[in-house]
């Protein structure tokens, strides 16, 4: 499959398909949906990171189970906009994804993402440590995929869009 930017994604999609919102980490993997109109991301749960194959099996089940036919992955840039080696690691595997999947995807900037995530949970939620680590990964992908979708409503040139 292919890698677009976020409209070009998104207009090549049907009436009431959903996205997946992916939140890329070192251990786990967050996964939020969107909702069918594409207007809400809500938390979905996540997956340990290992081999692409496994992930991308475990995705396509997703995607095919709730009806969704794009993928929107958290690019983690640096907090001055470049892109550093989690940002390539991000994009690369992302392509891999993609071809894997069969599924078209974009990338989004998810800076800060899994910071005011947990902060939220900290401060509003008051959830445990434990708690918190089970709900971040989820919790940043839902973020992230509200983001995206909240940038699409906006007037072209309001939003910064990532390749």
């Amino acid at each position: 499959m292919a890698v677009f930017n976020l409209t070009d994604l998104l207009a090549t999609l049907g009436r009431d398909q959903r996205v997946i919102g992916i939140d890329f980490g070192t251990r786990t993997i967050g996964l939020a949906l969107s909702d069918v109109r594409r207007g809400l991301a809500s938390p979905y749960g996540s997956i340990k990171r290992g081999k692409l194959t496994a992930n991308a099996t475990a995705i396509a089940a997703l995607a095919l189970r709730e009806g969704a036919y794009g993928l929107v992955v958290g690019l983690p840039l640096s907090m001055d906009g470049t892109a550093g080696p989690a940002a390539q690691a991000a994009r690369d595997w992302t392509f891999a994804l993609s071809d894997a999947t069969g599924l078209p995807a974009a990338l989004w900037d998810e800076r800060l993402s899994s910071a005011a995530v947990n902060r939220f949970l900290i401060g509003e939620a008051d959830l445990t440590r434990a708690k918190r680590a089970e709900a971040v990964d989820r919790a940043a992908a839902a973020w992230m995929l509200q983001s995206a979708l909240d940038a699409c409503s906006r007037p072209a040139g309001d939003w910064p869009e990532t390749r």
